[in-house]
């Protein structure tokens, strides 16, 4: 991986946390700790919309879960979720913080945030 986007969400991989993380987000939405979750996908899948812009990015996208990149990038402490810039082979750079991710109401305004602050189109 040398160049593109790495999109982070605040959550873990695994089924029981993909089913905690649902039911959450429908018992008590206003307390989920990852935006980039709720904005991006619905009760149990992504939004046509969102994979649909992904899809029309005009650069590599790789997604993964806070444990995984912890694991991938053990020594990079960014708040999460996040959108991380690859360049080449060294650490990448945060492109969307999280209090940007957060911040973001809908779809739109995340789509927007990809645009302006990480050069995709």
């Amino acid at each position: 991986m040398t160049q593109g986007l790495v999109f982070v969400y605040n959550a873990d991989s695994g089924l029981f946390n993909s089913m905690a993380d649902a039911a959450h987000k429908v018992f008590s939405p206003d307390s989920y700790s990852c935006n980039l979750c709720k904005v991006t996908y619905g009760w149990l899948s992504e939004r046509a919309a969102w994979r649909d812009f992904i899809a029309g990015l005009d650069m590599p996208c790789t997604f993964l879960h806070r444990d995984e990149f912890r694991a991938r990038w053990p020594g990079l402490d960014v708040p999460l979720p996040a959108v991380l810039q690859l360049t080449g082979n060294e650490a990448p750079n945060v492109c969307i913080d999280a209090d940007t991710l957060n911040g973001c109401a809908d779809l739109d305004a995340l789509k927007d945030a990809v645009r302006q602050r990480c050069g995709a189109d």
